[in-house]
């Protein structure tokens, strides 16, 4: 019996509620398991707290790190985060589906429900459908990008450990975790640095971040229309698209303008070098977590764009967190409706719900109050600068992993808090209210209509 299941039969749960449980109880036996003995180096100790940290950082595919994950676990240790961190891009409900399918059980509509709400659809029709489809495309770029990967890190580390090094890292890429296990060979927390010019390792992980981050719904749109399926891309499709290039493009251009002369980052690095590094740089904030160059060397004014990329994050439907693309597109252009004074939100000859854009409003408001809340309790409880602490609660937020370096020095409350904000990230701000919130009973009510002074 899957998670989702066991928790629906046993009571009439809502399905944020089912989602929010069903992670933390991921959470949890993952942290059990790699407290377990076989899974760390010999004279290396996890305590429970790092565990969870661990665990929780891998199921909400996030990749921030209290131990170097590559010098710290063993082989196991590290197949349990690979496992964690599959688990946690997919979403536990299209892991609870193929069991489903696999012993043949009739997946009901409270399932399908379930399912909508993990992968951000809209629409019921097709869930079981979509979910195989999941499946299948996440294995096959993940096995490219793995193949691709095993080019380049054969010869220089082996066909079996070039292999493992390949597949682990290809996931990490496609589910947007960033957690890295190259510390034995690179160094602890030196990540891809190693790889800054390689212009193979880049493309792959670039490619596989990306197609991680636009959402399943946004790939399959694209192959239907490659297919002729249907004639014309959807508007959700065209927006993530659009969104995306734009804040990859304007990123990169930031990055390698601000960084260039920084000779911490970019500026001891040829002009070839520098373009990928900015490149990569501006595309891991999509929630990715990997690096290619110092982040904790950068510029206040980089690390304050990186933040904002990070608050961003991927796309519905996608493996990585954030407000996500459509949430920002939609501010935006309701913003430009009301400048314009227009009375409805239209975009490429389409008019979108006002109900969709009170619900972008809440979500980064939401958002936005916990990044604050957060910030402002490490500011209290941690000796560490402002632009630091607001780097690692915006990359926990937006599940990315990017860090300036402080998280393996956090205290046992950081060490607290900075998973509940990933937590929070993965599942959603608006998920996780709604989920607490208490669900009103009754008939609704609809009051008389009183304007008031804004602006």
């Amino acid at each position: 019996m899957s998670v989702a299941a066991g928790i629906n039969k046993k009571s009439s749960l809502t399905p944020p509620q089912v989602m929010v449980l069903g992670f933390l109880l991921v959470i949890i036996v993952g942290a059990f398991l790699l407290s377990l003995p076989g899974m760390t180096q010999a004279g290396k100790h996890l305590s429970p707290l790092d565990a969870f940290f661990t665990s929780n950082s891998a199921v909400c595919v996030t990749g921030l790190v209290v131990t170097d994950t590559g010098t710290t676990f063993t082989f196991l240790g590290q197949l349990v985060i690979l496992m964690l961190i599959q688990i946690g891009g997919l979403g536990f409900m299209t892991m609870s589906t193929i069991i489903f399918a696999i012993l043949r059980r009739r997946i009901g509509l409270r399932e399908r429900l379930l399912i909508r709400e993990s992968l951000g659809q809209i629409s019921l029709q097709g869930m079981v459908k979509l979910v195989k489809y999941v499946v299948r495309v996440t294995f096959i770029i993940e096995g490219t990008g793995a193949l691709l990967l095993l080019i380049r890190w054969w010869p220089l580390y082996g066909f079996k450990r070039g292999l493992f090094l390949s597949i682990f890292h290809a996931v990490s890429a496609f589910c947007n975790a960033g957690f890295d296990i190259l510390g034995p060979y690179t160094g602890p927390f030196t990540n891809l640095t190693a790889f800054v010019g390689d212009p193979l390792v880049n493309i792959v992980i670039c490619s596989l971040i990306t197609s991680g981050g636009i959402g399943f719904m946004v790939i399959a749109d694209l192959y239907d229309t490659r297919r002729h399926r249907h004639p014309h891309l959807l508007l959700h499709t065209k927006i993530v698209l659009v969104t995306t290039i734009v804040l990859i493009a304007a990123g990169t251009l930031a990055i390698f303008f601000l960084e260039y002369g920084n000779p911490a980052t970019l500026g001891k690095l040829s002009l070839i070098q520098k373009i990928w590094a900015s490149f990569f740089q501006a595309v891991t904030p999509r929630t990715a977590g990997f690096n290619t160059i110092s982040i904790g060397d950068m510029s206040g004014a980089t690390l304050l764009l990186i933040v904002i990329l990070m608050f961003v994050g991927a796309s519905p439907g996608g493996t990585g967190g954030g407000i996500k693309t459509t949430t920002f597109a939609l501010l935006l252009i309701s913003a430009g409706s009301v400048i314009s004074a227009g009375e409805e939100i239209n975009i490429s000859g389409r008019r979108i719900p006002f109900d969709l854009a009170l619900r972008a409003l809440a979500i980064t408001l939401l958002a936005l109050f916990l990044v604050v809340i957060a910030t402002m309790a490490l500011v209290i409880i941690e000796d560490k600068e402002f632009m630091s602490i607001l780097f690692e609660v915006v990359s926990a937020f937006g599940t990315v992993g990017l860090s300036t370096g402080i998280t393996p020095k956090l205290s046992i409350a950081g060490k607290m808090i900075i998973p509940f904000v990933m937590f929070a990230g993965r599942v959603g701000p608006l998920t996780l209210a709604t989920a607490l919130a208490q669900r009103r009973r009754g008939v609704p009510v609809s009051y008389p209509e009183e304007r008031i002074s804004i602006g």
